[in-house]
C-alpha cells in the first residue's frame, strides 16, 4: 500500500489551465475554463490525456489485489457462451464466445442436429479485436448476409455483404451508415437502410449529425447507385428505420426524432414500384412499433392513451383512427413488445422490472402464460407466424444467460443451452425492495450479495443505476458483478423514474423539468441502504454509464457527504453544451434544451461541471471515457475531471481512464472489458473498506 498516496493532496495532477471562456444563457453568465479541452485532437489535449492517463494507470497499478482480481476475472470469463439461435431461409444462425474471445462468432447450420460452421468472425478483423460485428441481417432465403462493422467503439458503420453457402463476401461496401440496421426485399436482390451524408473527415467524431436518409442498394451496384427512398430536406432531425414486412409486400418506416419515444408511421407498397411513401401515423403524439399484418390489417404495440401499452389493429383501407381496434388493452403491467408466432401474439410484459411472458389469440383473448425459470429477464422468441418454434434466453443476478427452446403448441419449455460458470448460485440471493423517494414515490430496487449477509453496517456497497430515456433496468447476470460480491460486496439496483420500467409516465417522471426526480430516487436508495444496516457512506460506492453517468456526477456534486467512491462513465456531464456534439441533439427529448429558459434553469441547476463547489470534499472518483466515443464526446469527462481535480479538497483522488481504440461502450473486446472492471474494483474496493487477497 505504500507506493499509492495516501491523500489526493499527494497526487500532482497535470495542470489544467484555466481560460477566460464566459458564455451568456438568458442574461446569466457561465464561464467555461476548460473549453480547449473539446478538441481531442490539439497537442494541448493530447499532452493532457496523455498526462492524466499516466497518473491514473500508474496509481491503478499499485493498488493492492488488483493483479488478482484480473486473474479471478479472466478465470470467471472463460466460459462457452451462446446467444439465441434464430432461423431465416431454412437455417439457423447463433453467436458464440469460447469464453475469452474479444468478440463473439457468428455461426450457421441446416438444422439444430448439424455440425455448425462458422460464417462471421470479428476476431479475424483485427489484431486487438477492436472491430466489432455492429448490425446483421439474413436475406428471406437464407443466402445472403448483409453485416456491419464498427471500429474502435465508434458509432460509424461499415456494411458489407458474405455469401452464405459460400463464405466469401461480395464487392458491395456502405459507407457513413448510424443508427441504421438493414432490411431485405423478399427478392433477395437488395435491402434497405439510412445513411448519413459524408461527414466532414477532419471532425468525424464530434460533428453533428443531421439529415438522415433511408436507401435501398441493390447488390453489386455501388453504393453512389442506391435508391433514395425517402428524405426530408425540412427536417433535419428526422431518422428513418424501413422494415420489410413478413409478407413482402410493405416497406414499414418508423420515423424517429432523437430519444423521443414518439414515432411517426410511414409505409410503402413494394409491389408497386412507383408507389409513394404515405403517412399513415402523422403526429408525434405517441409510441407505435410494428408487430406484423396480415394484408392491409396491420398490429402495433403503442402506448396512446395507455402509458403501459397496448396492441392495436390499423386497416390501411380505413386508416382514420376511427376504425382502429384495441386488441389487447392496456393492463397493470407495462407492454414491452409483441411478436407473432404460431398465428398467435407472444407479448412480453414487464411486472416491477422483471419478465412475464404470454399468449394470446388473434382476436386477443388469453391463451396461457409462458412458465419462466425465475423472477429475472427473458428475451428472444423471434421467428415467423407460421413458426411452431422458437427460443428465449433467461437471466437473473445469479442466473448466467441460459438459453430454452419453446413449443409453441404445447406450450413446454425445454432446456437447449445452459452456461457453465465456476460459481455456485446457491451461494447468493436477491431480493426487490420497495422505498421511498424524496416525495414518497416508492421505487423498486434489486439487492444481491453473498447468502446470510449480516446487516450490521459495514458491507462494502455498489449502487448502480440509469434512470433515462425510457431504458428500463431487469436483472442480468455479469461476471464482473459476481466477482464484487464473490469479494463480499453487495450490489443494488434500483429502477429509478426516467426509466421505461412503468411505462411513459415512469419515464416522463424522470426527464426535462422533472430530472431532478431521478437523483432524488437514488440518494434515496443510498441513504435506505445506510438506514437498513447494509452499509454506511464511508463503504459505499455508486456507478453509472452514458445517461447513469449522469446520474453518478449530479448525485456526488449533490450530496458529496453520502458516498466514499464515484465511478462515472462516459457521462454527459457538461449539460449546457452536450447538443453541440455527434447525435447529442437527440437528447433534448429527456434532457431539455439549454435554449429554452425554463429548461435550460433546470439543467444549470444539476449539471455535474457547473455545480462543483471548490473547498469541497468529493468521494475518491475514477472518471472512465474513450477517445473514440462519438456517443457522449470524451469532452464531458476531460472537462468534469479537470474541474474536479481542481475543486477536490478532500484526501481522496480524482482520476481519469481514458481507454484508446474504444468508444461508448459497444463491440468493447473482451480483454479491454476485463482490464477495465480490474481497475474500477481495485479503485472501489481501497476506498470503501475492502479488504483483497
Amino acid at each position: 500500500m505504500s507506493a499509492i498516496p495516501v491523500s489526493a493532496q499527494s497526487l500532482a495532477y497535470p495542470p489544467s489551465p484555466r481560460q477566460p471562456q464566459v458564455d451568456l444563457y438568458h442574461g446569466i453568465e457561465v464561464a467555461d475554463p476548460y473549453r480547449w479541452l473539446e478538441d481531442p485532437q490539439s497537442a494541448e489535449t493530447q499532452a493532457w490525456i496523455e498526462a492524466q492517463n499516466q497518473l491514473t494507470f500508474d496509481y491503478l497499478a499499485a493498488l493492492p489485489g488488483r493483479d488478482t482480481l484480473n486473474q479471478r476475472l479472466t478465470a470467471l470469463w472463460n466460459y462457452e457462451r451462446y446467444g439465441t439461435p434464430f432461423k431465416r431461409g431454412g437455417r439457423y444462425f447463433y453467436f458464440k464466445n469460447d469464453g475469452l474471445q474479444n468478440q463473439s462468432v457468428l455461426y450457421t447450420l441446416p438444422s439444430l442436429e448439424a455440425e455448425p460452421r462458422v460464417l462471421l468472425d470479428p476476431n479475424t478483423l483485427s489484431e486487438d479485436g477492436t472491430v466489432a460485428l455492429s448490425g446483421m441481417a439474413v436475406s428471406e432465403n437464407g443466402a445472403y448476409l448483409a453485416y456491419g462493422l464498427s471500429a474502435s467503439g465508434s458509432d460509424w458503420v461499415e456494411w458489407r455483404v458474405r455469401d452464405i453457402e459460400t463464405g466469401e463476401d461480395t464487392d458491395d461496401l456502405l459507407k457513413w451508415v448510424k443508427f441504421s440496421g438493414a432490411s431485405w426485399s423478399h427478392d433477395h436482390q437488395g435491402f434497405f437502410y439510412s445513411r448519413f451524408d459524408e461527414p466532414d473527415p477532419t471532425n468525424l467524431h464530434e460533428a453533428v449529425n443531421y439529415y438522415q436518409k433511408l436507401y435501398y442498394h441493390r447488390l453489386g451496384t455501388p453504393q453512389t447507385e442506391d435508391l433514395l427512398i425517402y428524405e426530408r430536406p425540412d427536417q433535419k432531425e428526422w431518422g428513418f428505420s424501413g422494415g420489410v414486412t413478413e409478407d413482402g409486400r410493405y416497406l414499414v418506416i418508423s420515423v424517429w426524432r432523437g430519444t423521443d419515444p414518439n414515432n411517426l408511421v410511414f409505409y410503402k407498397d413494394l409491389a408497386n414500384p412507383e408507389s409513394p411513401v404515405t403517412e399513415l401515423i402523422s403526429e408525434f403524439e405517441a409510441n407505435y412499433s410494428f408487430v406484423d399484418n396480415q394484408g392491409t390489417r396491420f398490429w402495433f404495440r403503442t402506448d396512446l392513451k395507455a402509458p403501459k401499452g397496448r396492441l392495436i389493429a390499423i386497416d390501411l383501407t380505413q386508416p382514420d383512427p376511427d376504425h382502429w381496434q384495441e386488441v389487447i388493452p392496456e393492463g397493470e403491467d407495462t407492454l414491452e413488445g409483441v411478436s407473432l408466432l404460431n398465428h398467435q401474439f407472444v407479448v412480453d410484459y414487464l411486472k416491477d422490472a422483471y419478465t412475464q411472458i404470454q399468449i394470446y389469440a388473434l382476436d386477443g383473448t388469453w391463451v396461457r402464460d409462458v412458465e419462466l425459470p425465475g423472477i429475472g429477464s427473458a428475451g428472444g422468441f423471434d421467428g415467423k407466424r407460421e413458426d411452431t418454434e422458437t427460443f428465449y434466453s433467461f437471466t437473473s443476478f445469479t442466473v448466467p444467460n441460459t438459453l430454452y427452446r419453446y413449443d409453441l403448441i404445447t406450450g413446454e419449455s425445454t432446456l437447449y443451452r445452459a452456461a457453465q460458470v465456476d460459481f455456485d448460485p446457491n451461494a447468493y440471493e436477491t431480493r426487490q425492495v420497495f422505498y421511498p423517494s424524496a416525495d414518497g414515490t416508492p421505487i423498486p430496487m434489486f439487492i444481491t450479495h453473498k447468502r446470510g449477509l449480516e446487516l450490521n453496517g459495514q458491507n462494502p456497497t455498489l449502487l448502480y443505476g440509469y434512470g433515462g430515456f425510457n431504458v428500463s433496468l431487469t436483472p442480468a447476470f455479469s461476471v464482473s458483478n459476481l466477482v464484487w460480491m464473490e469479494m463480499g460486496g453487495v450490489y443494488a439496483v434500483p429502477n429509478l423514474r426516467g426509466g421505461g420500467e412503468y411505462g411513459e409516465d415512469w419515464h416522463q417522471a424522470g426527464t426535462k423539468l422533472n430530472k431532478q426526480n431521478v437523483f432524488d430516487d437514488f440518494i434515496a436508495a443510498a441513504q435506505w441502504l445506510i438506514d437498513q444496516g447494509y452499509t454506511t457512506s464511508a463503504k459505499l460506492g455508486i456507478m453509472g454509464g452514458s445517461n447513469g453517468g449522469l446520474l453518478v456526477g449530479a448525485c456526488m456534486t449533490q450530496r458529496p457527504d453520502l458516498f466514499a467512491v464515484a465511478l462515472p462513465a462516459v457521462g454527459v456531464l457538461d449539460m449546457l453544451r452536450f447538443n453541440q456534439f455527434t447525435i447529442g441533439w437527440a437528447w433534448e427529448s429527456d434532457y431539455g434544451s439549454p435554449q429554452n429558459e425554463a429548461e435550460f434553469r433546470a439543467l444549470y441547476a444539476y449539471s455535474p461541471l457547473h455545480n462543483l463547489q471548490p473547498g469541497t470534499a468529493y468521494p475518491a472518483t475514477l472518471i472512465t471515457t474513450a477517445d473514440h466515443d462519438d456517443r457522449v464526446v470524451p469532452a464531458h469527462s476531460f472537462k468534469f475531471a479537470a474541474a474536479l481535480q481542481q475543486a477536490q479538497a478532500g484526501e481522496d483522488p480524482v482520476l481519469i481512464r481514458i481507454d484508446t481504440k474504444a468508444g461508448h461502450g459497444a463491440g468493447k473486446p473482451t480483454a479491454k472489458v476485463i482490464e477495465e472492471a480490474a481497475d474500477k474494483w481495485a479503485f472501489l474496493a481501497r476506498h470503501t473498506g475492502l479488504t483483497l487477497p
